[in-house]
């Protein structure tokens, strides 16, 4: 803790707020540059003043300091230029989550040897607010190159982005129905604009700055006001998604381009369709206006571009060249060239005048998405199906600089007005801003599509997982000797593709996950499938099962399950991603697991609570995972980068390379499963004492262990009440409530079963508990007048039927015993009234009464023969 982290937790929160906000100003005020640069050089002012005023005040402390009169000197400006840096490239990630700040800097930072920063890096590395992943290589983009900030909000795909007269703001359309309006200088999110039921595909900006047009995919437009955020008008008339729109350097019009072969020609003043230009045989994908005002240009999936006269709707010229479709176009500022980007991997330069094509640009390995020109029309910024944005001299054709961060395919870019600055959206759900200047092989295994692979413990043989889209035939695991490249099973059973296998430490039995949704359990010396686990709603990624071989960790969709293997019963779902999951890894110590996820984390969980411990966030989709025995993490994303990180803030067992694995055997997670299996060999005494060591050993881990233990004893309980083995049903119920006190279902299973048994007193009081629990169960106020009624305690037996129905009307639990106690009282009239109206709830009265002892005075008459249908 440094001096001044010292000062600080000794003022009151007033006092330290104010500090933490007026004393850089006040340094700079002073001149007192030594102490300036000090205190922003401070890891614990920088997490103070983060967690107290947010990640913004804390950039403009540095933007201050580097702007005003204060004599830094060279190497000083460089090390706050860096940590500034970092701070705005990390913004999105520190604003909702402020305890990330050590794991950013180091991320960012830890490839510069500055003095100062390596110092700074050092006292970041003994920050221990929470369980963190610290970074042990530079994993994430450094500052310094061409991209500023990351702006994020949007929870599917940015298709389009648009950037205001004055280049200070931005508005971005996405597949999640929305528009938002963002600050470039700060990155915060304005405002949100909601009112499309379908994906935004595109968005312009009128010339004056204060309004948007958005087009969408269902078939309209709508025209916004920036500055409130309300809609002005919807446009109606295309046929198919709108994909595109211009607006007329006027202001006055706009013009739409859609699925339906069409463009049209709107006044956005009245809302009223002026025109309609057809010619294209495919769908329109892009348009873009002169800077006169008098004509478009049109790209199209029929691989062509067309220019367009507005006043008259008259197609001037057609270019061709691309040998795939045109997905975007835009026309240089003097309004005499356009450049269009194509499918086909390239973009082309065209002579509007002429309908010539001057050059054929190439670079990108994927499809070419978006294109923007910079104001002085010198050079162009495409976007790509391979993740980068590209900056080309218009002149030559030559291509000056590849800018990387995204993930997923660019989908739009947008030039600053100054042509210093671009911002590109992407459907990795980020938009960002960018600055323009600155060994041998030993066998072959043949086999039909092969997803995954695991080597047994003893290194001799391998199970891989098979299986695609294009074969409903090879849904299999195969069984390798790794010696003789030979075949030894295949196991089937799956009916879907092989997505991921796994093998328990003891080399015999292997779990795969599948597509199906399913997981299986194999034998892998007879072959046989032993257990199929179900429960994941969608394909199951990947699986990993725990050191003692006892319990698998699989995921799917967004969740992870935990299963214990014995008794192939879920004991877990973990929830916290926000997108799928790609990937699991479990701690040597088998406490702990590690999931990657497509929404740029790591996430570590504890089995045996469930809890989340700790997050770290990258740049890019993680797609793998595993941990080293000496616990550091390794995982990859979809960008290439591999990351290196260490877990701070938790303990668990290291194992040194070669040395056989030995684990507690009495973990809560191992004493669960062990209690598991014991409740189905009948042992249930034997399980409660299992659990309740396993409790005291993690008493947080109470709630996971009670929920699947009591679910154990419940199942095996119901089975012996089936059984009418009431004495061991009571044992079970027992245990039950013993692990689950506020469960009210389990105590009433429990009173049934001591009723059953013989012992109404016992069983009374059991409901009472049940009744404390849930006291609007009309079911358990009826049993608990059969109780009652056991007891000879008529009266009270009446007045708790009365009180089921009056919770619920139809409780014909309660007609059938009212109907039991006026038969006791003589009175058939109501006896056999009571009985009617059970039947007619439930037809099993019927049956029952049929043998029920309690109706054999009334046996012989009429009416209640009738009733029975005899």
């Amino acid at each position: 803790m440094t001096d001044f982290s010292q000062k600080l937790n000794k003022l009151s929160p007033e006092k330290r707020r104010y500090a933490l906000d007026t004393l850089p100003g006040h340094l700079v005020s002073t001149a007192q540059t030594a102490r300036l640069h000090q205190l922003l050089t401070d890891f614990d002012f920088m997490q103070a003043k983060l967690a107290e005023c947010g990640v913004q005040a804390l950039i403009e402390d540095y933007n201050l300091a580097m702007s005003s009169d204060v004599l830094l000197n060279p190497e000083q400006t460089e090390t706050l230029q860096l940590i500034a840096g970092t701070l705005r490239l990390s913004a999105h990630i520190l604003e909702p989550d402020k305890t990330k700040l050590a794991e950013q800097l180091l991320g960012r930072l830890l490839s510069f040897e500055n003095p100062e920063i390596v110092a700074l890096l050092e006292q970041a590395k003994q920050w221990r607010g929470n369980t963190w992943f610290r970074p042990l290589t530079a994993n994430l983009t450094p500052p310094g190159g061409p991209l500023i900030r990351t702006l994020t909000g949007h929870s599917s795909t940015v298709k389009a982005v648009a950037i205001t007269p004055d280049g200070k703001q931005a508005v971005s359309a996405s597949w999640d129905n929305t528009l938002k309006l963002w600050d470039l200088a700060t990155g915060s999110e304005l405002a949100t604009f909601t009112g499309h039921s379908r994906p935004v595909e595109a968005v312009a900006i009128t010339p004056d700055g204060l309004q948007a047009v958005s087009a969408s995919s269902n078939n309209t437009l709508k025209l916004w006001d920036l500055a409130t955020g309300s809609e002005l008008a919807t446009f109606r008339g295309h046929r198919g998604w709108v994909n595109a729109v211009a607006i007329t350097p006027d202001g006055q019009q706009a013009v739409s381009a859609s699925s339906d072969k069409t463009l049209k020609l709107w006044d956005l003043a009245t809302g009223s369709q002026l025109a309609t230009f057809t010619g294209h045989s495919r769908d329109v994908n892009a348009v873009a206006i002169t800077p006169d005002g008098l004509q478009a240009v049109s790209a199209s999936e029929d691989s062509t571009l067309k220019l367009w006269d507005l006043a008259t709707g008259s197609e001037l010229t057609t270019f061709t060249g691309h040998s795939l479709w045109v997905n975007a176009v835009a026309i240089t500022p003097d309004g005499l060239q356009a450049v269009s980007a194509s499918e086909d991997h390239t973009l082309k330069l065209w002579d509007l005048a002429t309908g010539s094509e001057l050059a054929t640009i190439t670079g990108h390995s994927n499809s070419v998405t978006a294109v923007a020109i910079t104001p002085d029309g010198k050079q162009a910024v495409s976007a790509s199906g391979d993740n980068t944005l590209k900056l080309w001299n218009l002149a030559t054709g030559s291509e000056l600089a590849t800018f990387t961060g995204h993930s997923r395919v660019v989908e739009a870019v947008a030039v600053t007005p100054d042509g210093k600055q671009a911002v590109s959206a992407s459907s990795d759900h980020t938009l960002k801003l960018w600055d323009l200047a600155t060994g041998s092989e030993l066998a072959t295994f043949n086999s039909f599509w092969v997803n995954a692979v695991a080597i047994t413990p003893d290194g001799l043989q391998a199970v891989s997982a098979s299986g695609s889209l294009f074969s409903l035939l090879d849904n299999t695991l195969e069984l390798w000797d790794l010696a003789t490249g030979k075949k030894l099973a295949t196991f089937r059973g799956h009916s879907d593709k092989v997505t991921a296998v796994a093998i328990t430490p003891d080399g015999k039995q292997a779990v795969s996950a599948s597509d199906d949704k399913t997981l299986k359990l194999w034998d892998l010396a007879t072959g046989s499938e032993l257990a199929t686990f179900t429960g994941h709603s969608s394909t199951v990624k990947a699986v990993a099962i725990t050191p003692d071989g006892k319990q698998a960790v699989s995921v799917s969709g967004r969740t992870l399950k935990l299963w214990d293997l014995a008794t192939g019963s879920e004991l877990a779902t973990f929830r916290g991603h926000s997108s799928w999951v790609n990937a699991v890894a479990i701690t040597p110590d088998g406490l702990q697991a590690v999931s990657a996820s497509w929404d740029n984390t790591l996430k570590l969980w504890d089995l045996a609570t469930g809890e989340e411990l700790a997050t770290f966030t990258g740049e890019a989709g993680m797609s793998s995972c595993a941990v080293a025995p000496d616990g550091v993490t390794v995982a990859g994303d979809e960008s290439g980068v591999v990351h290196f990180l260490r877990l701070e803030g938790v303990d668990f067992l290291t194992l040194e390379r070669n040395v056989p694995l030995t684990l507690p055997s009495e973990s809560p997670l191992s004493l669960l499963s062990e209690g598991l299996s014991l409740v189905q060999q009948g042992r249930e005494e034997e399980a409660m004492s299992c659990w309740e060591k396993a409790i005291k050993l993690r008493p947080e881990a109470a709630a996971m262990i009670g929920g699947n233990g009591g679910k154990a004893l419940e199942k095996q309980g119901k089975a012996l009440w089936e059984a009418e083995n009431y004495e061991g049903a009571v044992r079970c119920f027992q245990g039950a409530v013993k692990l689950q006190p506020k469960n009210a279902e389990y105590w009433h299973y429990l009173a049934a079963s001591q009723r059953r048994s013989g012992d109404a007193e016992a069983a009374l009081s059991s409901y009472e508990t049940a009744l404390k629990l849930q006291p609007d169960a009309a079911y358990i106020w009826s049993n608990r007048g059969y109780a009652l009624f056991s007891l000879g305690r008529y009266e009270e037996a009446m007045a708790s039927y009365q009180k089921a129905l009056e919770l619920d009307s139809d409780c014909e639990s309660a007609y059938y015993n009212i109907a039991c106690l006026y038969e006791l009282q003589g009175d058939v009239d109501l006896a056999v009234e009571n009985l009617q109206r059970a039947i007619s709830l439930n037809s099993e009265c019927r049956e029952m009464a049929k043998t029920d002892r309690h109706f054999d005075r009334i046996r012989g008459d009429i009416r209640f023969r009738a009733l029975l249908g005899e």
